[in-house]
């Protein structure tokens, strides 16, 4: 499948971008997190591109795998959806509505990713949701919020209601569907969810087991200032570097 490639179309900051959400589909399709086409990650344009005022997205183009995602091939979308530059390709309308809602209420989400891994969606349909048993969760509970489930997220009404569960936390769980997280970068983003799903993970593998023992409470108060003293201060800026030459290691297509 032939895309035409828009590095000359675009800004170099536009593409610089590109490039890292495109990265950020491979990855998440590597680490095993996808599910074929059915979810997205979207990253919102600097004023600096768009220009004051504008609201301008990228997303995935509806329909690829994840591990086909270029740079070239996402779609850049206005908040109503409708495509800023032409493409071949369509964008999920549900996939839109929550991501929209997020960027909408939270001017510091720079980019939203959301995903319907087996372990999130498992803990996702827990009453007791995300449990204070490792240190993985340490960092998730220290910014988790909830929204329940109301069917497939494609009506716009939806949209009050999960920016009202979501409020200023970074963590959410989609109940009986998934998980989401915002960052203010996709680095962010991508370490946030690496945090989340392993979260998951490990308390599905725990519950397998004997009785679980809980995380004091005051380590979790003070997890903000111990994750800022695990990346020095970097957020997941500390560990993209490395997470782009382990995918140029094994296929650059997604720059083109």
């Amino acid at each position: 499948m032939h895309i035409p490639s828009l590095k000359d179309v675009v800004s170099d900051q536009e593409w610089q971008l590109r490039c890292d959400l495109a990265a950020c589909y491979r990855l998440v399709a590597l680490y095993g997190w996808s599910d074929l086409v059915f979810t997205h990650i979207s990253a919102k344009l600097p004023e600096s591109v768009t220009g004051a005022g504008a609201h301008h997205f990228l997303i995935n183009p509806y329909g690829l795998m994840f591990d086909e995602i270029t740079a070239s091939s996402l779609v850049k979308v206005d908040e109503q959806c409708n495509k800023v530059i032409d493409s071949p390709f369509p964008v999920n309308p549900a996939g839109f509505v929550i991501h929209s809602a997020v960027h909408e209420a939270r001017l510091d989400a720079g980019c939203v990713l959301h995903t319907h891994t087996r372990a999130g969606v498992a803990v996702s349909a827990q009453a007791g949701g995300v449990l204070a048993i490792s240190q993985q969760s340490s960092f998730v509970l220290g910014s988790l919020a909830y929204h329940g489930y109301e069917g497939v997220a494609f009506r716009d009404d939806e949209k009050p209601r999960l920016q009202a569960d979501l409020g200023s936390a970074n963590f959410l769980v989609l109940r009986n569907h998934g998980l989401l997280v915002v960052g203010k970068t996709i680095a962010d983003a991508f370490l946030s969810m690496y945090t989340f799903e392993n979260t998951c993970r490990i308390q599905i593998d725990a519950q397998a087991g004997g009785a679980l023992t809980q995380v004091n409470p005051r380590i979790i108060q003070g997890v903000a200032e111990a994750m800022r003293v695990q990346t020095g201060g970097m957020g997941g800026a500390f560990v993209w570097p490395s997470l782009i030459r382990k995918l140029d290691r094994l296929d650059e297509s997604y720059k083109t």
